[in-house]
């Protein structure tokens, strides 16, 4: 309870001394670090981010062109997942995406069972 109204606090108290335009900045930053990041770590598959975190790589990419369009920037899918993934969303998954388990599958339902 003390760490969420310190978290309060601390929201509060940044957004007095950031403008929007530097939030929106160090909100790009970290989302270019996230990118670069997942990259990275091409071992982490998207069933697993699914399941601890409720999004994946794909989900990214229709975020990412989502804003696009109700900014009125032409980025189709494709596009998006290509930034997303680094390459071409099938050469990726050719690469490094393996099969879901059974267990990874269970856990998956259950996660989404669990949402309902």
């Amino acid at each position: 309870m003390m760490a969420a109204l310190f978290l309060l606090k601390c929201s509060h108290f940044w957004r007095l001394f950031v403008d929007k335009a530097t939030q929106t900045e160090l909100e790009a930053a970290a989302f270019r670090e996230l990118i670069k990041h997942l990259q990275k770590h091409t071992e982490v598959q998207n069933i697993d981010l699914m399941i601890l975190a409720d999004f994946c790589r794909n989900c990214l990419a229709k975020w990412y062109t989502a804003a696009a369009q109700e900014r009125g920037v032409a980025v189709d899918y494709e596009q998006a997942r290509e930034m997303i993934y680094g390459m071409p969303y099938q050469e990726w998954k050719e690469k490094y995406q393996l099969e879901a388990t059974a267990e990874q599958l269970a856990a998956y339902q259950a996660k989404q069972q669990g949402k309902a």
